[in-house]
């Protein structure tokens, strides 16, 4: 039993070590530290988070973003600024690595207070990311919510 407990830290640390030598589970660490982060309001890692080109590109609800400070100025940071009670979280992340680029697509659900209102969405998303010098950074990100059903018409009397 008493070298049970020494193996222990060693299983940890091989654990670890398998988990860093995957890129794909790292591209979904990734997007899930950035869904962290706007939940936290913590625009210091998503700063780290998303790399800082004029090539980044933001499609979200029908708008667009682009280049890093496009994004962090106009859309990031006044959301992160001005919802209250964030719930972010990206479940269904499929990762693929090749080289130095990385896709993924995930499922999305938000809940969060904003201007008086209540914010209660879901759909699906693409991140697409590229290895730096400093670790993987997101450069492009598209969410998309299922379309509104459209209202009944009124029935003729």
């Amino acid at each position: 039993m008493k070298h049970m407990w020494l193996q222990l830290p060693l299983l940890v640390l091989a654990a670890a070590a398998i988990a860093a030598g995957d890129p794909a589970a790292d591209v979904a660490n990734l997007l899930r530290a950035n869904a962290r982060a706007f939940e936290q309001h913590d625009m210091k890692t998503l700063d780290k988070i998303w790399s800082h080109g004029h090539d980044v590109t933001v499609f979200e609800n029908g708008y667009a973003n682009y280049g890093w400070a496009d994004y962090r100025d106009h859309h990031l940071r006044p959301e992160v600024e001005e919802m209250k009670n964030v719930k972010y979280e990206l479940s269904d992340i499929r990762a693929r690595v090749s080289g130095a680029t990385a896709w993924a697509t995930f499922r999305y659900t938000i809940h969060a207070e904003y201007h008086g209102q209540t914010i209660d969405g879901a759909g699906l998303g693409t991140a697409v990311v590229e290895k730096a010098s400093d670790g993987w950074k997101i450069v492009h990100w598209h969410t998309s919510a299922p379309r509104k059903k459209p209202a009944e018409a009124a029935k003729p009397k």
